[in-house]
């Protein structure tokens, strides 16, 4: 194990978090809030231990896939750590693993909450809640990536353990550009969202927070009702920006490029659309007895519906109360999530359409036992490793879900609130259903049980292995190996 790499790592994570806190601090001056000297000392301490652990020694720059891993793991715990402890010091979240829970559920993008009164936070604390999604959209690795001189061919281990989806490649060939281009696409496009919605008279702060949300993908508000007491104009842009956040960030890059028309020919992108013009056709003709007309009930299904799938979290509803055929919609959308290459959580539309093609290439075999059947996406034959990774995936997932099920299940709730808390956390959306809904909160939970979430929210963000990783005693031997 390379541990002077991953310290280096750790400590420029810590550095880059503690340049965050400025975030909080600038706002606490605006509005006059004391909340910002918390944010501005606990940034101070943060940069003098993440410099005094990456930036005396020397490291060796060889790494391998595991120290990849451990290094995202651990640079994503210390991250959420450190960004907890404000909330403490301020006392708006006195509790260290309640904070805990709110910052990972931030960087993760989840969404999901254990406050009941998200309007009695200070502007200082909103901002910085609803600025850890956009960090953690995109992620803090990949920021890294695209700032620091790290050279050499390894660093594909770490993009490979932060970026979502069953296969991370480069758009150009160094990888420190393909960095610098993911984010100055995430860049313009949060820009554009946040114009648009001061133009249309959103309130500068809430559409500054908002607009972290929504690129992100992550949910958190500023108003105990999410998004529904703003416009329908405002809740129609905020759709659209969900939706195109949800979208693999390649099919921008192409769309940049020359053969602008291929951005449409990537079948993940396309499936992706579907499924969502679907479930908004279905949602919408079974919830319109639920409004005063069917174009208030189209605005809320596709509202709902590129929140969920997207795994965005916000809501402008309580659509734990619409019909079950709605709610069912809702909760396969949970588990799909967004593409793959997207600041999107859920298992990726990419990975569904391999396993269905899958089925159906099983079934072919039974058909025509001696045929030769191949799986492709966007015209290429995926290998057998990239197919296998995908289905242990699938089996990793399933089996996590069904501890965690177990684990809850010791707080005695009913299986609905405790199978869709899963599913939210696990696949960072943020609300579920019955006691987690969209009106309601996660607090109601054990400290455990919260612990047990927050193990749930960093294992989705990070696909799995960089998290089951840390249990594993070989991974901490000392040595080098692939």
């Amino acid at each position: 194990m390379n541990y002077s790499i991953i310290l280096y790592i750790v400590g420029k994570v810590m550095m880059l978090e503690a340049t965050c806190f400025l975030i909080p601090a600038v706002t606490s001056i605006v509005y006059g809030e004391h909340e910002g000297f918390a944010y501005l000392t606990v940034g101070v301490v943060a940069a003098i231990i993440g410099f005094l652990i990456s930036g005396k020694k020397k490291f060796e720059n060889v790494f391998f896939a595991r120290e990849g891993f451990v290094m995202v793991a651990l640079s994503w715990i210390v991250l959420s750590v450190v960004g907890a402890i404000p909330f403490v010091i301020t006392g708006e979240i006195p509790n260290m693993i309640d904070a805990l829970f709110e910052t990972v559920s931030g960087f993760t993008t989840t969404g999901a909450s254990i406050l009941e009164d998200v309007e009695s936070l200070s502007h200082t604390s909103l901002i910085w809640r609803s600025f850890t999604h956009w960090v953690g959209g995109m992620g803090v690795i990949v920021l890294l990536l695209a700032i620091l001189p790290m050279a050499g061919g390894y660093n594909m281990h770490l993009m490979k353990a932060e970026s979502p989806g069953p296969v991370v490649g480069k758009l150009v060939p160094r990888l420190r550009d393909t960095a610098k281009i993911l984010y100055s696409i995430y860049l313009v496009m949060t820009v554009i969202e946040f114009v648009i919605l001061v133009i249309i008279r959103m309130p500068i702060f809430d559409a500054l927070c908002i607009t972290f949300g929504t690129a992100g993908t992550g949910g958190f508000g500023v108003k105990g009702d999410s998004i529904g007491s703003y416009s329908y104009a405002i809740q129609v842009v905020v759709t659209i920006f969900m939706i195109l956040f949800g979208v693999n960030f390649n099919a921008y890059f192409v769309l940049l490029g020359k053969h602008k028309k291929d951005a449409f020919k990537i079948e993940e992108v396309r499936w992706y659309f579907g499924i969502i013009f679907a479930a908004i056709v279905v949602i919408t003709v079974n919830i319109r007895g639920y409004f005063d007309n069917i174009f208030i009930a189209l605005n809320h299904a596709a509202f709902q519906v590129g929140s969920i799938i997207t795994t965005t979290g916000y809501s402008t509803t309580d659509f734990d109360r619409w019909p079950q055929l709605s709610r069912n919609i809702i909760i396969f959308l949970m588990m799909c999530g967004a593409c793959a290459g997207s600041t999107g959580g859920g298992i990726k539309v990419s990975r569904i359409v391999v396993m269905v093609k899958s089925v159906f290439q099983e079934i072919g075999y039974y058909i025509h036992p001696r045929g030769v059947k191949t799986i492709k996406m966007d015209g290429k034959v995926l290998e057998k490793p990239v197919l296998n990774s995908i289905r242990v995936f699938i089996l990793t997932y399933i089996m996590i879900y069904v501890i965690s099920m177990f684990l809850l299940s010791l707080n005695n709730f009913d299986f609905e609130t405790n199978f869709t808390a899963i599913a939210a956390t696990f696949n960072n959306i943020g609300p579920g259903l019955a006691k987690v809904g969209p009106m309601a909160n996660f607090n109601i939970y054990s400290y455990f049980s919260k612990l047990v979430l927050t193990f749930d929210m960093l294992a989705g963000r990070l696909e799995l292995y960089p998290m089951l990783l840390l249990f594993c005693p070989n991974i901490w031997k000392i040595g080098k190996g692939k």
